[in-house]
């Protein structure tokens, strides 16, 4: 239906536009999308009437129509700010395009009324803009355009004057619209989620160049340029040369995707954050600071180290110890036998305190005494404490190293195992491996932001409904070789 060839547009030394070429067919919805300043509107523009391009070419069902003016075109351009006649009702702003075509009153009054039918506007014929919602007004400027019946029907930036919720509504009234009345729209928006669900198909402009043309799902998974990729959603990028049916992304290892490009290309990953999957293997920074809690032998470390020096004072100077110890203080005297009286084991932690204090030598002491019972169990308690309470840390995560060992998790040992038994996290867990950054939730999807060693921005991961990942959890990340997009740099 419309043909723009090799379309050119320059301001002073700004190109606006850049050998623009596009078909648009009968009866579609057509969107041009981009940032600010990218051009779209001056295409637009152009279509309109509005402006003349340097160079190109367009036409219309095979007629130029660069040749007629504005006036003249079988085409339409709703303005983004409405620009409706404030001392006008509704109904005489939708009239004004046919009583200038000096049509009969009797067809404006039935073209009128069926218009703002289709709308829902058939009760507020008689008020004026000012008494309407911003929602009412783009329906009345809307309505105005397509009275008319054109051909083409261009909206610039249509809905940008609407709250969320209310645009939500006016995007699916459009496409009703558009359908019943049959009339192709082209639509210029920066609004990436209005273009995805209005147009059928999509044009993505950047600095005056047309970067991709397709319809919304083929655009969004299959992006042919790192602009689309970036720009299009939210997009993980990954930077490397093709290798190996996948990308070499240096530190970060071979990474999966798909493509048709050369091996060692310089290319990009494109990974959308839904396509990526999740493995959680806890939150190590919560675990590790239990372990020691739980573990009752913080006053084992005092005898740990005392044993060793109390060994060669008792084997160098028993006598002399004793002799001085009973000359200084006769308070030691007096709790030996109340240790003896009383069940020694539960007092040798006591003593075990005290000696920590000042006194060095009640071992010596307890040794005589506790020759004949306590020797065999003391001699393997100090054993112990010179070597297995040395290793107090390995002894107690043994069984957390035991579980890791099941979870494969060679870097966090003491993380990995009950999550991963949960999760099914295979040996060696994933593509990237890393730690949870941040968690939010908002339209049903949890996004999930990983921090991976060697690459400076987070890995962005979507998942359906509420998540029980935490913030700082180890974590691995698996997707598909189908789900990577590799796109030539």
């Amino acid at each position: 239906m419309l043909q723009i060839t090799g379309v050119s547009r320059r301001f002073g030394e700004v190109t606006a536009l850049s050998e623009v070429s596009l078909d648009i067919r009968q009866g579609e919805f057509f969107a041009l999308l981009g940032p600010s300043g990218c051009g779209k509107t001056t295409l637009l523009r152009i279509l309109a009437g509005f402006e003349s391009p340097d160079s190109g070419a367009v036409t219309l069902d095979g007629a130029d129509l660069l040749s007629l003016p504005a006036h003249r075109r079988p085409i339409n351009l709703m303005f983004q700010s409405y620009a409706l006649f404030p001392h006008m009702t509704v109904a005489k702003n939708v009239a004004y395009g046919l009583e200038r075509e000096r049509l009969p009153r009797a067809e404006i009054r039935e073209r009128v009324e069926e218009v703002l039918a289709k709308v829902g506007l058939a009760e507020m014929a008689g008020r004026r803009p000012q008494q309407l919602s911003g929602g009412q007004r783009q329906r009345v400027a809307l309505a105005r355009a397509i009275v008319k019946r054109p051909r083409l029907l261009l909206l610039d930036e249509p809905l940008s004057a609407l709250d969320k919720k209310v645009r939500a509504e006016m995007q699916l009234e459009l496409k009703r619209l558009q359908h019943e009345v049959g009339i192709t729209f082209v639509v210029v928006t920066h609004d990436q989620e209005e273009a995805m669900s209005l147009a059928d198909r999509i044009a993505v402009f950047s600095a005056g160049r047309v970067e991709q043309v397709d319809e919304p799902v083929a655009l969004y998974e299959r992006p042919r340029t790192p602009f689309v990729a970036g720009f299009v959603g939210a997009s993980n990028l990954f930077e490397g040369a093709v290798h190996d049916g996948g990308l070499d992304g240096g530190a970060l290892g071979v990474l999966p995707g798909t493509g048709d490009l050369p091996e060692g290309t310089p290319a990009l990953l494109s990974v959308r954050p839904e396509r990526i999957r999740l493995e959680d293997f806890g939150v190590p920074d919560e675990e590790s600071p239990e372990e020691p809690a739980e573990s009752p032998e913080p006053a084992a470390e005092s005898p740990r180290e005392e044993p060793v020096s109390e060994k060669p004072e008792s084997v160098e100077e028993p006598e002399t110890a004793e002799s001085v110890e009973e000359a200084v203080s006769e308070e030691p005297v007096s709790e030996k036998p109340e240790s003896a009286e009383e069940p020694e084991s539960t007092e040798e932690p006591e003593t075990a305190e005290s000696v920590e204090e000042a006194v060095s030598e009640e071992p010596v002491s307890e040794k005589p005494e506790s020759a004949e019972e306590p020797e065999s169990t003391e001699e393997p308690e100090t054993a112990e404490s010179a070597e297995p309470e040395d290793a107090a840390g390995p002894s107690e995560g043994s069984g957390d190293a035991a579980e890791g060992s099941e979870g494969g998790s060679g870097d966090d040992p003491g993380e990995a195992p009950d999550r991963s038994k949960d999760s099914g996290a295979p040996e060696g867990g994933g593509v990237l491996r890393g730690k949870v950054a941040d968690v939010s939730f908002y339209g049903g999807v949890s996004h999930i932001s990983v921090v991976v060693p060697g690459r400076p921005a987070p890995v962005l991961v979507a998942a359906q409904g509420a998540t029980r990942v935490r913030t700082g959890s180890a974590v691995a990340l698996h997707w598909a070789a189908d789900d990577g997009v590799l796109v030539p740099q």
